[in-house]
C-alpha cells in the first residue's frame, strides 16, 4: 500500500504555502491578456496550469481565493472535502473521491473569487489530486484568508473558518 511519503518522494512534491505538498506539472505556453477576462489580472497569464497536490489528514488546505476557476481531479488515497464559501456567503462542500455511492465525485470545480480550502476525510489518510487552473495560476492572483477578517465577513461560517485558517 502506497502512503503519502511515497507520492511526495516519487512525484518530487514540495510544501505549499496553503498547506500540503505540490508540484507544477503543466503551464500552457499560450497566454491571455488581463482585459480579456474582465480585467481581473494585472498582466498576461498562461491560459492554463496544472499541479499535483497532496494533503494528509494531519494538515489542511487553508482557506484562500484566486482570480481563476480551479478544477480538482482525484488521483489516489482517501477522499477529501473541498469547502467553498462563495462571495455572497453561501457554503458548498465537494467530497472528492471515487466512492460515488457515498456521495463522492471524482472531480470538483471552484469558481473564481470563492474562498475555499480542503481537508482529508479519513483519519490518518491522504489524498492526491490534480488541480487545473484557467486562466493559469500566478501567486499574484492568490490570497490566503485572514482568519479574523473572514470570520467578521461570514460569521455563519466562523467554526469552519477557524478550522481552515492558520
Amino acid at each position: 500500500m502506497k502512503d503519502a511519503t511515497y507520492w511526495i518522494d516519487r512525484l518530487g512534491l514540495q510544501p505549499h504555502p496553503e498547506g500540503g505538498y505540490f508540484r507544477e506539472t503543466y503551464r500552457a505556453q499560450d497566454t491571455i491578456e488581463a482585459g480579456a477576462v474582465g480585467g481581473r489580472f494585472a498582466g498576461p497569464r498562461s491560459t492554463s496550469t496544472s499541479i499535483y497536490f497532496l494533503l494528509t489528514a494531519e494538515s489542511f488546505s487553508s482557506l484562500h481565493r484566486m482570480k481563476s476557476d480551479e478544477v480538482w481531479n482525484f488521483h489516489a488515497g482517501s477522499s477529501l472535502t473541498v469547502h467553498v464559501i462563495d462571495p455572497g456567503g453561501a457554503y458548498q462542500s465537494h467530497r472528492v473521491g471515487l466512492d460515488l455511492e457515498a456521495g463522492q465525485e471524482p472531480q470538483a470545480v471552484v469558481s473564481a473569487g470563492a474562498w475555499f480550502g480542503a481537508s482529508v476525510d479519513e483519519p490518518g489518510g491522504y489524498a492526491l489530486v490534480g488541480c487545473t487552473v484557467a486562466p493559469g495560476f500566478d501567486f499574484a492572483d492568490f490570497e490566503l484568508a485572514d482568519r479574523e477578517m473572514l470570520a467578521r465577513e461570514f460569521p455563519q461560517h466562523e467554526k469552519l473558518i477557524r478550522r481552515l485558517t492558520r
